[in-house]
């Protein structure tokens, strides 16, 4: 009986596994993707091009500048963005850019170009090269990603960790630093209305905790799983098997 009740209390039922055991929301006609905000300590790479190529070298990091730097990743080669949200390009001097998107920064910088007659046709590029998330619990390969996408979901977050183990619970907890602010959602993955959540696409700096479930707790007790339960009890059985018979 003791067993048996074990081996219950530990089982999960198919609808606390499987993801999306909702319908799936009705496809929309127009996406609202993520916009990525420069924030302090974000890491820019950001590109300036015009008609004649040589006219916009001054304005971005020389070659010779990142070709001195050993050891070091590429992710190390932009602007870092300072505590009051200002990088100092060459020439141009220094920009605004705190709570901008990417989109919103490349245009102000490339108004400046032009107000400032340094040039006349550039055309700026802006890319975060810091963006990383991290990923902790019950997953195959907890840690903290980069990734350079703009708009990145939770679920491909979830497949650069290997997707969560059977020991994971479904519901999962995401700890958000954005401007300063520290946010907390919760994501119910066997479910679909959280495709509207806020918390669908990844922001940097996210962390992503999944629990274990009762099993596994379970089974890092003391008494361990309903196997080393079973175990247990054997030899205790056959201890007293062959004490009584002494």
């Amino acid at each position: 009986m003791v067993v048996l009740a074990l081996l219950v209390a530990s089982c999960a039922s198919k609808k606390e596994m499987l993801y999306f055991n909702q319908s799936l929301p009705v496809p929309q006609d127009s996406f609202q993707w993520s916009e990525i905000y420069i924030q302090p300590n974000d890491i820019l790479s950001v590109k300036i091009t015009t008609d004649v190529p040589e006219l916009a070298l001054a304005y971005n990091i020389a070659p010779s500048q990142q070709n001195n730097i050993q050891g070091v990743s590429a992710q190390l080669q932009g602007y870092l963005v300072a505590n009051d949200g200002t990088i100092n390009i060459p020439v141009l001097g220094v920009q605004q850019l705190k709570g901008l998107t990417l989109d919103q920064a490349e245009k102000q910088i490339q108004k400046a170009l032009i107000e400032k007659g340094f040039l006349k046709n550039p055309v700026v590029i802006c890319r975060l090269l810091n963006a990383k998330f991290t990923i902790l619990g019950e997953v195959k390969a907890p840690g903290t990603y980069t990734f350079y996408e703009n708009s990145l979901t939770l679920l491909q977050a979830l497949g650069y960790s290997g997707d969560l183990t059977i020991n994971g619970i479904r519901k999962i907890t995401i700890i958000r630093t954005e401007n300063g602010k520290q946010t907390y959602g919760t994501i119910d993955l066997t479910k679909s209305d959280w495709f509207t959540s806020p918390y669908y696409f990844v922001k940097p700096n996210d962390v992503i905790i999944v629990d274990p479930n009762t099993a596994k707790i379970k089974s890092s007790g003391i008494i361990g799983n309903a196997g080393s339960v079973i175990s247990v009890i054997s030899v205790l059985l056959s201890s007293l098997i062959i004490i009584r018979s002494l």
